[in-house]
């Protein structure tokens, strides 16, 4: 028995073996940063109870967040590329951080929709540099594990801040919310600067003529075209649950808060047990290509769903939470790996921001589609039209398989020719 444990102790701690204490602190950092973050699972509720916003305007608002993810992102690269990752994570903590507390004073619908996209904005200009510092901080043999470690931080975090949002409001109101999280910002950028110095940037110019640029280009990659739509359509109802199924459970279901951010949070702490395990299982198993498991997620998700249809119960609920919590932690870190192999030898940094950009573009677009969805079809209507767009997401998926394999069968007859 004693033999067992050892072993499972061992097989536990050989996944995070060999990882970087830099990549650590960073990971503490997103952690810190990810347990405040608990104003957007319940802005829904919050512009609908406190704000008395209708279902229209709480579509734009989620729509102004959307658009400030995108445009974060970008100036997030172009910074990073400018300054160095270090300066940008500095200032977007603490910019975000002071943003969200002020946030709190906004009170009609266009103060509160610019002000949503200023601060995200900013606080989405993280993404990039927390990458490329992660990237300095590890080698080829452990960068994998380093991402994920820090993807399973932000998890941990997303699992913790719903559940301690939900409490919050309970007890303290809203106004509560905007205060925890601006000040998590700002500590995370303390934590940040106190463990890490500043490193030396050094420029490295790549001199490439015109039709090199062009045919490493993401943006002439047909085939990389198609998987990042299937992408931007899963992603488009996959953030469905954190935007527009709350306020299903609020409004059709009578669940609390409390309740709907431990629903919501069981996401995180489910991910961040299971997601590194599992990837290490896949990794060693070649029973299934990646492309085939990514098939299977979408039909999870498809099922979480069905789910929401005929849910009569908190259980059924939960179920379908779990199902959409399995399908994600299958679909994004191989979709993830997927996208890095397509990039091999070409513009990776494009191919990777455009990967990411997918999932900008479906927050930009879903919030706001799901709310007048529902506004003039209801919720089941709603739902059943997810299930339809993860169908098409399928088929968009297969169309890049087929691709794929016809680009494989071309570069062997030239090889034979």
């Amino acid at each position: 028995m004693r033999t067992s444990i050892t072993q499972a102790k061992n097989s536990f701690l050989a996944i995070y073996k060999g990882i970087q204490k830099e990549v650590w602190i960073l990971s503490l950092v997103s952690l810190i940063n990810r347990i405040g973050a608990m104003v957007i699972p319940f802005l829904s509720i919050y512009l609908s109870e406190s704000k008395g916003f209708t279902l229209t305007e709480i579509g734009w608002v989620m729509s102004a967040f959307g658009m400030g993810s995108i445009i974060g992102t970008w100036l997030g690269g172009k910074t990073t590329d400018r300054f160095g990752y270090y300066p940008v994570i500095i200032f977007s903590l603490l910019t975000s951080g002071i943003g969200l507390i002020l946030l709190k004073e906004l009170d009609g619908f266009f103060e509160i929709a610019i002000g949503f996209f200023l601060v995200t904005l900013v606080a989405d200009m993280l993404r990039p540099p927390i990458f490329v510092a992660v990237h300095k901080y590890s080698t080829e043999e452990n960068r994998t594990k380093s991402i994920t470690l820090v993807r399973l931080a932000i998890n941990l975090g997303f699992a913790f801040g719903p559940a301690v949002g939900g409490l919050l409001i309970a007890t303290l109101g809203y106004q509560s919310l905007f205060w925890v999280d601006g000040l998590s910002c700002i500590f995370a950028m303390i934590v940040f600067a106190l463990t890490l110095t500043m490193p030396k940037i050094v420029k490295e110019v790549a001199k490439k003529t015109k039709a090199e640029r062009k045919s490493m280009s993401p943006y002439h990659d047909k085939s990389f075209l198609i998987f990042v739509l299937s992408l931007t359509l899963f992603g488009l109802i996959f953030i469905q649950y954190f935007s527009t199924v709350p306020l299903f459970y609020k409004e059709v279901h009578e669940l609390n808060e409390a309740t709907i951010g431990l629903i919501i949070s069981s996401n995180g702490f489910v991910i961040c047990i299971l997601e590194m395990p599992l990837m290490h299982w896949i990794e060693k198993q070649k029973k299934y290509s990646k492309i085939k498991i990514m098939y299977f997620s979408i039909f999870l998700v498809l099922l979480s769903y069905i789910f929401l249809i005929v849910g009569m119960n908190i259980v059924l609920l939960f179920i379908g939470m779990m199902l959409l919590t399995i399908g994600e932690m299958l679909m994004f870190p191989l979709s993830n790996t997927e996208a890095m192999k397509r990039s091999s030898g070409k513009n990776q940094g494009d191919y990777m921001a455009l990967y990411a950009m997918s999932f900008s573009v479906a927050h930009l677009v879903g919030h706001n589609l799901g709310m007048q969805t529902i506004n003039f079809f209801g919720y089941n209507l709603t739902w059943s039209g997810m299930i339809i767009g993860l169908i098409v997401c399928y088929f968009l998926l297969k169309g890049y398989q087929i691709a794929i394999e016809k680009e494989k069968e071309s570069t062997v007859l030239k090889t034979i020719n």
